[in-house]
């Protein structure tokens, strides 16, 4: 059996969690792996067959996706073209992870196409949502990566085609402690923005895991570190508690460590909004940004107790195996689709591109 696997190589997120899944797939077949999106600092362990640009989204520094910078950084002809390119039909079966240049080619050429990511989940009718409808976010989340068949992880079990976390081996088998340092992962905003808000909380060692700094250094109670694995691994594993955006790798591993976790979500992006919905449903603290203003509450934070009790069973080699007994033997026969309103990549036109931008995409991380 030939397996595509297609990762979003937007958020690290995706590629943490592909660093379970990819050895499963091994076992049950040839495996041939796609990473499309320039904004990961997590790197696979396996050799990857294709490499695409995608449709890449861009950090920014103020608490949100940089529009502009991942305006100049979109190419809607070459993305047109490396959808085409793909040869999905040489598979016996197609997965993409919130990946669109396998989705679309394979809805190009009516080839069955499974979607395994969070993503799926987040949209599911039963999912936690905002109390704001985003109807143009929540249509994106559709369309932006089509599939034939929607398998989701979310903190909760909402559906019998949601499961619960796929948490990293390296975290599921070490031995969480307690050291004074707090871990930091605020991806959309500026080192200088970290620094001036957290290093008010005096008496508090900072990790800040930077996704704009290359270098470590320190600056009053902040030390300002590189994002590389094992190192974030080891901060998190020993820290007091973890204050991140509202991503989903990175919360759920933190909830598994029993650690105390605030969570911030990015501006303007759906996705994080409605996982910032599912993580309060658990008593986890959400602020809406990073500014002096919240100060009081993340002092507070810092000063109380937290405990959420959850349950995140390893379980993925069973979510593996009902996948592919599933649905290979649907061969090339399309399904039921999520959602019905594009039915070309053309359609996506440069006009609206803008809008689709910043609220599409996955730039939320770990």
């Amino acid at each position: 059996m030939k397996i595509l696997y297609a990762i979003q190589g937007t958020g690290n997120g995706h590629l943490s969690r592909a660093r379970e899944i990819i050895p499963l797939l091994h076992k049950k077949g040839e495996v041939d792996l796609l990473i499309s999106g320039t904004q990961a600092d997590v790197e696979l362990p396996f050799p990857v067959k294709y490499r695409f640009r995608g449709l890449c989204f861009v950090f920014g520094k103020k608490g949100g996706v940089d529009v502009m910078a991942t305006y100049r950084k979109s190419n809607l002809k070459r993305l047109y073209q490396e959808i085409r390119s793909l040869p999905v039909e040489n598979y016996d079966l197609v997965i993409s992870d919130f990946e669109p240049v396998s989705a679309w080619a394979c809805r190009r050429k009516h080839k069955h196409c499974v979607g395994l990511s969070h993503q799926a989940a987040v949209i599911h009718k039963n999912a936690p949502k905002p109390e704001k409808t985003d109807l143009l976010g929540n249509a994106i989340l559709h369309h932006y990566a089509p599939v034939s068949k929607a398998y989701g992880f979310h903190f909760g079990g909402y559906s019998q085609d949601i499961f619960t976390p796929v948490i990293r081996s390296e975290i599921r088998n070490s031995t969480a402690e307690i050291q004074p340092h707090y871990t930091v992962y605020l991806p959309a905003y500026s080192d200088k923005r970290m620094i001036r808000v957290l290093s008010e909380i005096k008496n508090i060692e900072w990790q800040v895991f930077s996704k704009h700094s290359k270098k470590t250094y320190r600056e009053r109670n902040c030390f300002i570190r590189p994002i590389e694995n094992d190192a974030f691994i080891e901060s998190m594993v020993s820290c007091t508690g973890i204050l991140c955006g509202a991503g989903f790798e990175t919360p759920a591993e933190a909830l598994f460590l029993k650690k105390k976790l605030l969570v911030i979500p990015m501006k303007g992006q759906y996705e994080q909004q409605c996982n910032a919905a599912a993580i309060a449903t658990l008593g986890v603290p959400v602020l809406k940004s990073l500014k002096e203003k919240h100060l009081g509450k993340i002092k507070s934070w810092t000063q109380q107790p937290q405990s959420v009790p959850v349950s995140f069973p390893d379980i993925t080699e069973e979510v593996i195996d009902r996948v592919i007994r599933e649905n290979i033997s649907t061969g090339t026969r399309v399904t039921r689709t999520l959602g019905n309103g594009i039915h070309s990549v053309k359609a996506l036109k440069e006009k609206s591109l803008k809008r689709i931008l910043k609220q599409s995409g996955d730039p939320h991380a770990m």
